[in-house]
């Protein structure tokens, strides 16, 4: 194998772990939304976990974020909760920075 292969397939590596490493965080990230977002809508116990597992499985309708936050917008504004869209942008990249360093802690421990 010529080093020029031996290069391609690193490279080639290296990006499906950065993927693999991306799609974990930003799973991590809808998860810890929806656990917050439940407790804004007044869930508890076992819907608290259910309406995590919906909100991470709103991420697979569309590329990008606005699938996720129309989702919890919409859920939001049923039962009356006031949270701009903006106010939850913001809070949806505060988490992303925790799910990034929960992410790279686990991996840390490996």
């Amino acid at each position: 194998m010529s080093s020029f292969d031996q290069r391609e397939k690193s490279f080639e590596a290296k990006w499906a772990r950065d993927e693999e490493s991306r799609f974990k965080v930003f799973a991590r990230r809808n998860k810890i939304l929806g656990i917050w977002a439940a407790g804004q809508l007044g869930l508890e116990g076992v819907a608290v976990e259910a309406y995590a597992k919906e909100v991470v499985a709103a991420d697979f309708e569309k590329a990008g974020d606005d699938d996720v936050l129309q989702k919890v917008s919409k859920d939001f504004a049923a039962k009356g909760v006031a949270i701009s869209d903006h106010s939850l942008r913001r809070t949806m990249t505060e988490l992303l920075d925790t799910a990034a360093q929960q992410i790279e802690q686990e991996a840390a421990k490996k």
